[in-house]
């Protein structure tokens, strides 16, 4: 007879990518912890251990995994720096579609503002004016795009049988889009 594994520790990581693959599988309405800890194979109230704020706490943990957004951009103009940071920012968005709504609706903390500041201070490093309009006005543009994005593949449908959230012309879209609001950024006064 074969030994027995031992449980997989339950630890913060391991309970948010359980939490994302439920709520990118079944929809965020369907996140409950009860359904998380069955997916972890654990009681619910084990959870709260990682997460003392509960399925608040959950929520704001999704939302700062799919906003932090980390780029080693070899870019050498703002522009560059910039371009990567949009495109890198979508595909963490499209990859997890199940909580786009968080991410919308929550405001950045702990690394996702880290990282904010990281985008604004590199802007400034490459010559950009207004760094901190400039990332604001790209996370609308990639925030909104993305929404359409999804909006437009049907994934949110409860009817449909849509596997993914993207859309055949969505990257030609989010292109062209980025650079209108990059020309926009280069105007002497910005947008």
């Amino acid at each position: 007879m074969p030994a027995k594994r031992p449980p997989v520790p339950l630890s913060r990581e391991r309970i948010i990518d359980a939490a994302l693959h439920i709520a990118d599988g079944q929809g965020l309405r369907r996140l409950t912890m009860r359904r998380l800890g069955d997916a972890l194979q654990v009681e619910a109230m084990a959870i709260y251990h990682h997460l003392p704020r509960g399925k608040e706490a959950l929520m704001d943990a999704l939302a700062e995994h799919v906003t932090t957004i980390e780029v080693d951009s070899g870019g050498q103009t703002w522009q560059d720096v910039a371009r990567d940071w949009a495109r890198a920012g979508r595909a963490a968005l499209l990859e997890h579609p199940g909580v786009l709504a968080l991410a919308l609706t929550k405001p950045p903390k702990g690394m996702a503002l880290a990282t904010i500041a990281n985008q604004v201070e590199r802007l400034r490093e490459a010559g950009l004016d207004d760094p901190s309009g400039a990332v604001r006005t790209l996370r609308a543009y990639m925030f909104g795009s993305v929404a359409v994005e999804v909006q437009r593949s049907g994934w949110a449908d409860p009817d449909a049988t849509v596997a993914h959230a993207r859309v055949e012309s969505g990257e030609e879209d989010f292109e062209r889009g980025l650079d209108a609001v990059l020309a926009g950024l280069a105007r002497p006064n910005g947008m």
